[in-house]
């Protein structure tokens, strides 16, 4: 899944050795043991006190992007594209990736092709060719024959035509619906579909495979929700899905709500003979480009190191992902307004990157090798809009890997989503620095608007995953659990203005902290993870010596705590790429100081176990 080595973020080398004897010269730091609470709001601040410099020069730019940051705007992008279905190349991708212009140019980014040298922002518009036609949704309807009223409709669901799914012919098409339960091959033994309507409780590709491609069947009929979308709660959800594109059969399936699903199965359990049902659908397929939106405002020092925003535009949902791209289209209106209104330029590039979910990131690093080496840093704003009194998600920072990815213990838990991606290895641990850098600048902007924040292990899905494949260090903003999450009933009224601000504020932070870092910032930086890590060891030893008197091996208790220091040792030698033109003397010897305390303090802690 990911690239095991993690030379490109440990720029720096230092024997243990070394890294004992400079801990030993600058003493050793001491910490507390952390609440175990998953959500917190503790400022930044606590957790270093130094140096004054860094901590004044963040404050001033939480000052300046809060007030120029405006909720309401980025949901404003959020309801606009909402309103479209949207796929790469279809007429709803397009008309966002075109509004995300329309509000570059104005905020005064000028397209790159009419840029001249003094031109410091400016956007493309990327397009390419793609290997599968753009599909479009119109209409879709389900009735049970005899009845008088559909059972479903796109106008009141839009989730429920299958994408790729192909037009039926004028009217509609009628025929038997068969049951064939969890849809699996040994479900259709004794079970004539040709020519029918299949109806099932499986994946609707799953469905569409067995039933059409397979048996003939006219389209099929899918219930598949997760548990998290609570069905038995919001009934008439439907998840939106996909059946393989099949240009020879041209056929369909639809997806259905819980009330669609009991209703059919309370039909056919009444035995009056065979339950005929009408499907009528609409769709457009049709050649079509795929677009891409690139901004930069150009680095006054280092332009070619960066960092990199990325928000996927494609999914029919609001917060998945119209907030995405409506959070990251004000960060780069408010950064281009701060730049006019007379804010430094960041020393380093930052580029803001809309386009096709992972597709596009992993294009944007692979078409330019020598742009993507100077990637710095990478971030995916994903579902970052919610209003979580309504959804039920949480804020959370999805962290590079660390051991909790393999050790998911104590507050370190999985999401739902990503309950079973918990398969990875110490090899596959991609140690740095920004984990705890977001965390507390997300932590900072919570404390100051009563917002609360969260972080889980990594579980990948979205467009932190390219740049981790490409050795560039990335997080992910997103909520979960959702319980409208790819589901209908994501739409505005779920979005909330002030949780898009307290997102949108907080990313911008990281990006003009780390585009713009002198010395001070880096030994604040540095100092911040390593008050981190000590909270974090502490952490994990109490909740080693509570599974230890609940009968766990000492020696696997003794590996997590080895494993967590090793990481943390090597994320902070990661923060010599922080000072911008390299780290000063001064810079480097705190980087291997700060390095070698947490190394004597976690081997302390390590002592602490029970003998073997």
């Amino acid at each position: 899944m990911l690239r095991s080595g993690t030379s490109r973020m440990i720029s720096a080398s230092v024997t243990l050795c070394l890294l004992m004897v400079l801990a030993a010269s600058a003493g050793v730091a001491s910490s507390t043991i952390p609440a175990r609470a998953r959500e917190t709001t503790v400022p930044a601040e606590e957790a270093t006190a130094q140096p004054d410099e860094a901590t004044a020069t963040i404050d001033h730019l939480f000052e300046q992007v809060r007030s120029a940051y405006s909720g309401e705007r980025a949901r404003e992008t959020v309801g606009f594209m909402e309103s479209h279905w949207r796929l790469p190349g279809n007429r709803g991708f397009d008309a966002s990736i075109h509004r995300v212009a329309e509000i570059l140019r104005e905020a005064g980014y000028v397209l790159e092709d009419d840029a001249t040298a003094a031109d410091s922002l400016t956007y493309r518009i990327e397009s390419r060719p793609m290997e599968r036609p753009a599909w479009e949704p119109v209409d879709a309807r389900l009735t049970i024959v005899g009845e008088s009223e559909p059972l479903l409709e796109f106008g009141s669901n839009r989730n429920m035509l299958a994408i790729y799914s192909f037009p039926t012919p004028e009217g509609g098409v009628e025929a038997d619906l068969v049951y064939v339960g969890p849809g699996r091959p040994e479900n259709f033994e004794g079970k004539d579909v040709a020519g029918k309507i299949v109806f099932g409780e499986a994946r609707v590709s799953q469905l569409f495979r067995e039933a059409v491609q397979q048996r003939g069947a006219l389209g099929v009929l899918s219930y598949r929700l997760p548990d998290y979308t609570q069905p038995e709660v919001y009934q008439d959800s439907i998840v939106f899905s996909r059946v393989s594109l099949d240009e020879e059969r041209q056929a369909w399936g639809l997806c259905l709500s819980y009330a669609a699903k009991t209703a059919l199965l309370e039909a056919l359990a009444l035995d009056r003979g065979p339950v005929r049902v009408r499907v009528a659908t609409d769709a457009k397929l049709y050649e079509a480009p795929e677009l891409t939106i690139v901004a930069d405002v150009r680095g006054s020092a280092l332009p070619r190191e960066r960092i990199v925003y990325s928000a996927h535009v494609q999914e029919p949902g609001a917060n998945d992902n119209a907030s995405g791209v409506g959070a990251q289209a004000e960060m780069a209106r408010v950064l281009a307004q701060l730049l006019r209104e007379g804010m430094d330029p960041p020393q380093r590039t930052i580029t803001f990157l809309w386009g096709d979910e992972i597709s596009s990131t992993a294009r944007y690093l692979a078409d330019d090798p020598a742009r993507a080496e100077d990637v710095l840093w990478g971030m995916s704003l994903d579902m970052v809009g919610e209003d979580t009194a309504l959804t039920g998600g949480t804020f959370l920072v999805e962290r590079m890997p660390d051991p909790s990815a393999v050790w998911p213990r104590g507050v370190d838990v999985h999401t739902e989503w990503g309950a079973g991606r918990r398969g990875m290895s110490l090899d596959q641990m991609l140690p740095h620095y920004i984990n705890d850098l977001v965390l507390a600048l997300c932590r900072r902007q919570g404390e100051s608007a009563n917002w609360q924040v969260g972080t889980n292990p990594y579980e990948g899905g979205s467009d932190h995953v390219p740049f981790l494949r490409a050795d560039v260090p990335a997080v992910l903003l997103w909520h979960f659990t959702d319980a409208f999450y790819h589901t209908d009933g994501d739409r505005l009224d779920k979005v909330s203005a002030a949780t898009l601000k307290n997102v949108g504020v907080s990313a911008l932070i990281f990006g003009l902290v780390l585009t713009s870092a002198d010395g001070a910032m880096a030994r604040h930086i540095v100092n911040m993870v390593e008050a981190a890590a000590i909270k974090r060891l502490e952490s994990e030893l109490q909740l080693s010596l509570e599974d230890i008197e609940g009968g766990a091996e000492v020696a696997e208790q003794a590996l997590i705590l080895e494993a967590w220091i090793d990481w943390y040792e090597k994320a902070i030698l990661t923060a010599s790429d922080i000072e911008v033109g390299g780290s000063s003397p001064e810079t480097s010897a705190a980087i291997e100081a700060a390095a070698g305390r947490v190394g004597i303090k976690g081997h302390e802690l390590v002592a602490r176990l029970p003998a073997q």
